[in-house]
């Protein structure tokens, strides 16, 4: 049983100018949610809005960053303002900085931290309380697959954060679903999407193992995600290759470790 009904709802999407932020926000309008379209862009944010009304939605746009408090504040402010509740909340966000684990700077983790996780937790401090006194509503947290299975060493702070956000999004689950509040966990594999444009490149360029996973529009994604909010379902995955793998490195860590891993030479 769902949480919240999406039609006549109203909820704020992060990260929305764009990519899977874009395509959820329209899905979620398309089936009847006032949506919030907060971006760090507000032209993009406004893009997305324009869309949605274009399509008999119904949609207002905010420029936030998400590394800013007051701004989660002002979104909640204009969600109450514009359509007079809040049942939902999506934050999307994740930015990547590349390069082998010794030669990324801190300040490159510091920013990813900031950016793919702390804004979950500013998030947290000003709805949490809203939807807690109201005893309704559903939270999304966009994770990754880089969230349950390490590929990444090229990419660590994006790993770590994502694995952070995953569980930080089950502990939430635990604590919010006895409290009337859904909460739901995306973790796509390959996705067409605009995040080439937050990469930072350090060192030199390096080679980890890829899963070998079909790459989907982001447009499915959106789908997927209101599917679960409509069904009450906690992690959204973009392809079932994913739990083979999960299945197989909880079976015997070590040998998937050993299995996925080649001795490096030098020349």
């Amino acid at each position: 049983m769902a949480f919240i009904e999406i039609r006549g709802s109203a909820g704020v999407v992060t990260g929305a100018g764009s990519g899977i932020g874009r395509a959820t926000a329209i899905e979620f309008a398309q089936r009847g949610m006032h949506v919030v379209v907060s971006d760090q862009l507000e032209d993009r944010a406004q893009a997305t809005a324009t869309a949605i009304t274009e399509l008999g939605g119904s949609a207002i746009a905010r420029r936030a960053d998400v590394t800013n408090d007051g701004d989660f504040a002002a979104l909640r402010d204009s969600c109450l303002e514009s359509f007079g509740r809040i049942d939902l909340v999506m934050n999307n966000v994740g930015v990547l900085a590349m390069g082998p684990p010794e030669t990324l700077p801190l300040a490159a983790w510091q920013r990813i931290i900031d950016i793919n996780l702390l804004s979950i937790v500013r998030s947290n401090l000003v709805f949490l309380p809203h939807l807690l006194a109201q005893r309704r509503g559903h939270v999304v947290n966009t994770a990754s697959v880089s969230g349950l299975l390490a590929h990444g060493y090229d990419r660590l702070p994006y790993v770590a954060t994502k694995h952070a956000v995953v569980g930080v999004t089950e502990a939430l689950a635990l604590y919010l679903r006895p409290q009337g509040i859904g909460v739901t966990c995306v973790c796509p594999s390959g996705v067409v999407t605009n995040i080439v444009e937050q990469i930072t490149f350090h060192g030199r360029a390096s080679t980890p193992r890829g899963p070998d996973h079909p790459i989907v529009k982001a447009e499915v994604v959106g789908g997927l995600v209101a599917d679960a909010v409509e069904s009450d379902r906690f992690l959204v995955l973009t392809v079932p290759e994913v739990v083979d793998e999960l299945i197989e490195r909880a079976t015997d860590l070590d040998e998937y470790i050993r299995k996925h891993t080649r001795p490096t030479t030098s020349e």
